[in-house]
């Protein structure tokens, strides 16, 4: 079995050079469709999930392989190892031009985040990580907020989210980021360029692997609303609840914040 920093080496470089792809079709007219509820799609999408699974399924044979824009089966399940990858994430955002997209390469092990590289093509914004090897933006080392109180901090997120209505207690003053992709949210939150993020209901694993793997690289916590470890690769390939990454002395202050939230599993 590979190492992280061997993993995390190749699904770096597959990243840029699928940030590379995505760049040049950007810059030609998108062919766009719709998938109903789970939104848009381009031809980006799939000309950059064909050049990553292409890449990673060859390095890696005897990886399980789970994509937004891939069929899924079960044989990722028997599987160690499993890249777990959003080839756009924010595809309504690259469609709008805006700068908010990212390319998230995840790869878990044993349901666990092992590895993560989330590159931003526009802003060539690198973020990788490996728990327990090193977590970097563009080459250099990044480490979580030490913040440890709510009052004042940086929520990268969506503002009506925090909106007084919707909460038993109201939210101390804070700065909101608004990002439109996930993965972008939780790799600035690995970055130290937010404090925080808050994901709200189901998540799909290829959201949050990669950025999962990069924010505990960094020394910060991720976890379901409840305090519990993210579980990956799972049969259904979704988080229930949501997510609650922040730096390690915030993460709990949050989490008193989250865990009244019903849990979907019991109805």
């Amino acid at each position: 079995m590979q190492s992280a920093a061997s993993d995390l080496e190749l699904i770096e470089a597959a990243a840029r050079d699928a940030g590379a792809l995505a760049r040049k079709l950007f810059a030609k007219p998108l062919e766009i469709k719709s998938k109903g509820e789970a939104g848009p799609v381009t031809n980006v999408d799939f000309a950059v999930n064909d050049l990553l699974q292409a890449r990673l399924c060859e390095a890696r044979p005897d990886y399980g392989w789970l994509s937004e824009e891939s069929p899924d089966g079960p044989e990722r399940l028997n599987k160690s190892r499993v890249f777990i990858i959003d080839p756009i994430d924010g595809t309504a955002a690259m469609i709008a031009k805006s700068p908010q997209f990212t390319i998230s390469i995840g790869v878990s092990d044993e349901g666990r985040a092992f590895a993560g590289a989330i590159y931003n093509p526009l802003t060539d914004e690198m973020f990788a990580g490996a728990p327990g090897v090193r977590a970097t933006l563009n080459g250099r080392p990044i480490k979580a907020s030490a913040r440890s109180k709510l009052d004042g901090m940086r929520m990268v997120g969506l503002r009506h989210r925090f909106g007084r209505s919707k909460w038993p207690e109201a939210w101390p003053p804070m700065e909101i980021i608004e990002r439109q992709s996930i993965a972008y949210r939780m790799a600035l939150v690995g970055a130290d360029m937010a404090d925080a993020t808050l994901l709200f209901g189901w998540k799909n694993e290829w959201d949050i692997a990669g950025g999962a793997a990069i924010v505990e690289a960094a020394g910060g916590r991720v976890s379901d609303p409840w305090g519990a470890p993210l579980r990956l690769n799972n049969p259904s390939p979704r988080t229930p609840g949501g997510v609650v990454a922040a730096g390690a002395a915030l993460h709990p202050l949050l989490i008193e914040r989250t865990k009244h939230f019903p849990d979907p599993r019991e109805g």
